[in-house]
């Protein structure tokens, strides 16, 4: 009979070992379907809260961009103003050049004209305008000296 406790007791120690892998393969089961319900269940509030904080997120980032931008508008709208006043300052000083540089010319060219004996534009105006007096004077004189017509007629009729 000892060979049949001994069976008897492996048969319950098999029995019981059987019984605790059920147990715990039947622990895991119920383990695995409760994370998966604790994970659809906290999924939704995790992907709620993730919304949430990327709603607020990209609030401050646009906040951020729109300061950014006004930034960035300031300082091209102020670029822009020194350089058109800069460009207003090099036309300016290159007019004055410009202007100086004509004067220099003018006053050359008339130095040569006069060293070549050329008449100025005024010399020759007040010339033009003693010419026409003279021409005046001249026809006046001319008129004066022409001989009568009816004396000359009756001198050609007595000879």
């Amino acid at each position: 009979m000892t060979t049949h406790k001994t069976t008897s007791h492996s048969n319950d120690r098999a029995a019981a070992s059987g019984r605790r892998l059920t147990q715990s393969a039947n622990k895991i089961w119920l383990a695995g379907l409760g994370a998966f319900a604790l994970a659809e269940e906290e999924g939704g509030k995790l992907f709620k809260s993730l919304v949430h904080k990327g709603e607020k997120f990209e609030a401050v980032g646009m906040e951020q961009l729109d300061k950014a931008r006004a930034t960035v508008e300031a300082l091209a709208t102020a670029t822009r103003h020194k350089i058109e006043s800069a460009t207003e300052e090099v036309r300016e000083r290159a007019g004055d050049a410009y202007g100086k540089v004509e004067e220099q010319v003018d006053s050359r060219v008339a130095h040569t004209l006069q060293a070549l004996g050329v008449p100025t534009r005024g010399e020759i105006a007040r010339l033009t305008r003693r010419i026409e007096e003279l021409t005046v004077l001249v026809e006046k004189k001319a008129a004066a000296r022409k001989p009568r017509p009816r004396a000359k007629a009756a001198r050609s009729r007595a000879r």
